[in-house]
């Protein structure tokens, strides 16, 4: 997965890489080079007192130093350039592939997984590139040019690479093994801690609520000592791979110093070639660790780029017609016919046989007890979930044949609980249509009763709203929330328990300025107050998932007990 994912994202910056590719060659045969460059100084300058070739070797090494730094610097640079694009890339293609997922996709990978999968993850992969492209070519120059100049400087010291080398490698794969599975375990403690967090964060109000401080900090404690011990026991790894690598390196330093010493001594080697051979034994380990860094590296962003790989393969229940209508036939129509769904491993359906329907400008209410189903029958219209039987009609089309953004642009939905973001009153409502005039906005607020606490705010529609409306009052919320629908001009309105928060007073003035303002959309209702939806065109009664009763309030009264219990334990008996 981790090498399909670096060909799909980083063939497109393929000349920068060919870039990397040219460079590092020419900084690591600059590197090769220095070497044999200092031994003859050492042997034909210095030994012999000659100034005129230590000046004139001396700038020509000094040349190839700076040519050598050059070529690395714009190497890194080319390497830098393709990896963060890279890494842009796959953020990208994660981010809209999560915006294509269901609820039920979702729920699958759970929220905080999502935001891990794209922000640690990803950086771990564009990590990867990152060294990847830098020592792609760098470190095998060195260990295999390495090898080969030593072997030419001093063929009687290349036991001692024979020797090392191979320590070095089986030293790399022992700790590098172990720390494999310790990778893939840290990935899935990090999951949790970003999911305990989220959850802490977005129920603050009900922690304090239930005085559950204690408890939710010992909950985090333990995920946060948890993902302590697997980094610790990585970091132990790492602190022990170090210092043996230097432990091999510097044994065989001083091997060459012994061995090497006893050749100059016998005059059969001199010494600026046991320097060569020196610098070149460097440089080969040099090239052995960069390979093993890079090796440790692979093992966790393989992890990273499996989970990654998951999001972006995941089947989601929403397809995406490739040709999908953009143009339906009975704008604002909705209808239900012999719908079924059913929740992922659950045993039996939460909706069965479901059929109604719902013409343009009129007004069809839901009502039924909690756990009927009745916000899980809205979110089929937006297909939020996809249907398990029968199908969902909107303006005369099946929902999964419709292009889906024409299908999100014929509706709008006001969910439960209603969301707002970071920015002001008018971006939020903008949210619903970037174009909408400020004299749209005032419009829609008007319509939603909240174009009164608006004009009380100090900045009007420029006012400042929290991460989730969090400085407004629920009601406030829900108006915005109404308003932002209003916005987006849609042919189908779906309101699902979007009164709830509102006095009875408030309630009664929105849905009369909704009938009055907005008579040719249609307006699916989902409410638990009788109150709310005694004058829809149709009410439809929910009871465990089945339909129990449809028609108006006066008919259900007399045709559907289910819905006379509700009205009797809200309005009383005589209601």
């Amino acid at each position: 997965m981790l090498g399909k994912i670096l060909l799909r994202y980083m063939r497109r910056y393929r000349w920068l890489l060919l870039g990397v590719l040219v460079f590092q060659f020419a900084s690591a045969m600059a590197a090769l080079y220095l070497p044999r460059l200092n031994a003859d100084i050492i042997d034909q300058g210095v030994a012999r007192a000659d100034t005129g070739y230590i000046w004139s070797h001396g700038m020509l090494m000094l040349a190839v130093s700076l040519g050598q730094i050059v070529a690395s610097v714009i190497a890194t640079y080319f390497a830098a350039r393709a990896a963060m694009s890279t890494g842009r890339d796959i953020r990208a293609d994660v981010f809209q592939r999560v915006n294509s997922f269901s609820e039920r996709e979702v729920s699958q990978f759970g929220a905080g997984s999502l935001i891990t999968r794209n922000t640690n993850d990803v950086q771990q992969v564009q990590m990867l590139a990152m060294m990847g492209a830098t020592m792609f070519v760098t470190a095998p120059l060195l260990a295999i040019g390495g090898i080969i100049m030593a072997v030419q400087t001093d063929l009687g010291l290349s036991w001692l690479i024979a020797v090392s080398v191979p320590v070095l490698l089986v030293v790399a794969v022992l700790i590098i093994g172990r720390m494999v599975p310790l990778f893939r375990l840290n990935q899935r403690k990090l999951d949790a801690v970003n999911r305990i967090m989220r959850e802490q964060l977005t129920g603050v109000r009900v922690v304090r609520a239930f005085v559950r401080e204690r408890i939710e900090e010992e909950r985090f404690r333990g995920a946060n000592t948890d993902i302590m011990i697997v980094g610790r026991k990585i970091g132990s790894l790492f602190v022990l791979l170090f210092p043996l690598f230097m432990l091999i390196l510097n044994v065989t330093v001083v091997a060459v110093i012994w061995f090497g010493g006893i050749e100059v001594n016998n005059g059969t080697v001199e010494i600026g070639t046991l320097f060569a051979f020196m610098q070149y034994i460097g440089q080969i380990m040099m090239g052995v660790i960069m390979s093993s860094f890079m090796a440790m590296m692979i093992p966790r962003a393989a992890v990273s780029a499996e989970r990654i790989g998951e999001v972006l393969d995941a089947p989601t229940s929403m397809t995406r017609p490739a040709d999908g209508v953009t143009d339906f036939p009975a704008p604002g129509a909705v209808a239900f016919d012999d719908v079924e769904f059913t929740y992922p491993g659950a045993e039996a359906p939460v909706l069965s046989g479901i059929s109604f329907g719902a013409q343009p400008g009129e007004t069809v209410a839901i009502i039924g007890s909690t756990g009927s189903g009745k916000t899980t029958l809205v979110s089929l219209i937006p297909r939020l979930f996809d249907v398990t039987g029968g199908a969902v009609y909107v303006g005369g089309t099946d929902v999964r044949e419709a292009d889906v953004e024409a299908l999100w642009k014929s509706i709008g939905l006001v969910p439960q609980r209603p969301f707002l973001f970071t920015g002001t009153v008018a971006s939020n409502l903008r949210y619903g249509r970037e174009d909408a005039t400020d004299e749209e906005l005032w419009k829609a607020l008007e319509i939603a009763q909240g174009r009164d606490f608006v004009e009380e705010m100090p900045d009007g529609l420029e006012s400042r709203i929290a991460q989730g409306g969090t400085n407004v009052s629920g009601g406030q919320r829900q108006r915005l929330a109404i308003a932002r629908a209003i916005v987006h001009q849609p042919q189908v309105l779906v309101f699902d328990d979007s009164f709830s928060a509102l006095d009875l007073t408030t309630d009664a003035r929105l849905r009369q300025a909704l009938w009055r303002e907005l008579p040719e959309v249609t307006k699916i209702v989902v409410a638990q107050r009788v109150s709310t939806i005694t004058d829809a065109d149709r009410i439809v009664v929910l009871e465990d998932g089945a339909m129990v009763g449809v028609g108006t309030h006066e008919e259900l009264l007399e045709t559907c007990s289910t819905y006379r219990e509700i009205v009797e334990s809200q309005l009383g008996v005589d209601a």
